[in-house]
């Protein structure tokens, strides 16, 4: 029987990574946070579903984050000020654990994934604009690599890596399941390390 994934667990694969963001980039700079819930039976993860009428990644499910603001101190920023816009919850109510490796996407983004807490009587409110809903998922499902199915796409005349991870009615795709596969990697090869 596996044992579930912990805080701890978390904390010291995202200081194991280090991540440093680069200063320029061709691809247009922007970030998401990967929240986590501390539930009675684990750790939950937050996600949402675009809504139809936005111009990226319509439909589609993500984390809460958008693209960097000239008024944004950093990334981290970026990531917090966006889920306070998206799904009300304050900046403040948010502990930050660390970052993960930078996404890019085909669509021309390189996101920095930021990983924090949200308290575990958050309430949601939703920008109807940006968000049409929003549910948790279990961080152990969603890192069990037998949920995690791995094909090709082309795009563009070139065969794109891609994950999917369907959960509850719900299909994960993209760049979000790409973060979640990282993420778990990231979990999986720090608990290998801590066997050795």
């Amino acid at each position: 029987m596996s044992t579930m994934i912990t805080l701890e667990q978390i904390q010291q694969a995202l200081d194991a990574a280090d991540e440093i963001t680069p200063r320029t980039a061709k691809l247009r700079p922007s970030a998401v946070l990967v929240p986590l819930i501390q539930k009675a039976n684990g750790l939950h993860i937050l996600l949402t579903q675009r809504s139809e009428h936005l111009r990226h990644h319509a439909g589609q499910i993500s984390f809460p984050g958008g693209s960097m603001d000239d008024t944004d101190n950093d990334l981290v920023h970026t990531a917090l000020r966006e889920t306070e816009e998206e799904v009300g919850i304050p900046q403040t109510d948010i502990e930050v654990l660390g970052k993960l490796p930078l996404q890019p996407t085909g669509s021309g983004f390189l996101i920095q994934p930021v990983v924090g807490i949200l308290p575990d009587n958050v309430e949601l409110v939703l920008c109807q604009d940006e968000v049409s809903s929003a549910f948790e998922a279990p961080l152990d499902f969603m890192f069990n690599p037998d949920n995690q199915i791995h094909s090709y796409r082309e795009y563009g005349g070139k065969n794109y890596s891609i994950y999917s991870i369907p959960y509850d009615g719900w299909n994960i795709w993209g760049a979000t399941a790409n973060i979640i596969v990282k993420f778990s990697q990231l979990i999986n090869h720090s608990a290998y390390i801590d066997k050795l």
